[in-house]
């Protein structure tokens, strides 16, 4: 048999489906990869600022609502590059509008026009969170209807649906990381709440205190023989009350301290 004569390896149409099905799989997976990994981060980084921007919403005064607004924003400015590479336009879009409200709560100078701006960002960066998720979920179910298009084989259907299975197995994993990055917030919330309900008592118990001392020596000055006890109360039970109740607490004290104040200062007599 001459060289001319022998068989030559002719490919069929299925077997160039597989190998078109395998070339395209192997392209575009690493892009898919890149950008699940950054939705990821940049769907962290943007629950961190809705958290920070809602408790901004939820302040009673303006002090706070600022810090909290400065947090969002730096998370903002965290989730920028990584919502560039994930390609969604339009959270990406939804978190600039966000970011450039959050941006004119510093130069406000009443606690309405700080809230204003907050809750506008607050309901912009919701938004911006579930079109992130738009944009990241469809890719996986898109990947797999695109390989089905080019390939009807049995083995190849079940290798397209293991590969599904693996990114819904990816997309619950990064839920789960999601579920427990919501609890450290909330774990770490309550720490920092706890610690300014502290200072708070710590705060309002000196200024008491220097309250009755003033009180007292005005008293011994005009030849008053009575006087204000010092504030002792151990006061453990009002870090289970909310910030409001806490000044409320306070405030009365300050009121009845000052009331039995006037009371011996009107029984002095000037000799």
């Amino acid at each position: 048999m001459s060289n001319f004569d022998k068989p030559t390896y002719k490919p069929n149409l299925i077997t160039m489906k597989k190998f078109y099905l395998f070339f395209f799989i192997c392209a575009i997976y690493p892009k898919f990869q890149a950008q699940n990994t950054a939705c990821a981060a940049a769907d962290s980084f943007l629950i961190y600022a809705y958290s920070n921007v809602k408790d901004a919403y939820e302040s009673n005064n303006v002090q706070h609502l600022k810090y909290y607004a400065e947090k969002s924003l730096k998370s903002f400015e965290e989730a920028k590059p990584h919502l560039k590479t994930c390609g969604c336009d339009a959270a990406f879009e939804l978190a600039f509008n966000a970011k450039e409200l959050i941006k004119k709560v510093e130069a406000t100078s009443t606690f309405e026009d700080a809230r204003f701006f907050v809750k506008r960002a607050k309901e912009i960066t919701q938004n911006c969170i579930t079109e992130l998720n738009k944009c990241t979920i469809p890719n996986y179910n898109e990947t797999i209807e695109i390989a089905k298009i080019e390939e009807n084989g049995v083995n190849d259907l079940k290798t397209l649906q293991k590969q599904k299975d693996q990114l819904e197995q990816q997309r619950l994993a990064l839920k789960i990381k999601e579920d427990e990055l919501l609890k450290k917030l909330d774990t770490q919330k309550n720490k920092e709440l706890q610690l300014q309900k502290e200072t708070l008592i710590k705060d309002h118990k000196v200024i008491l205190n220097l309250n009755i001392s003033m009180c007292n020596k005005v008293l011994k000055t005009y030849g008053s023989l009575s006087k204000i006890d010092e504030y002792t109360e151990n006061d453990a039970s009002l870090l289970s009350e909310n910030i409001k109740t806490i000044k409320s607490y306070y405030l009365n004290i300050t009121k009845n301290i000052n009331n039995d104040y006037l009371e011996k200062l009107n029984l002095c007599q000037v000799n």
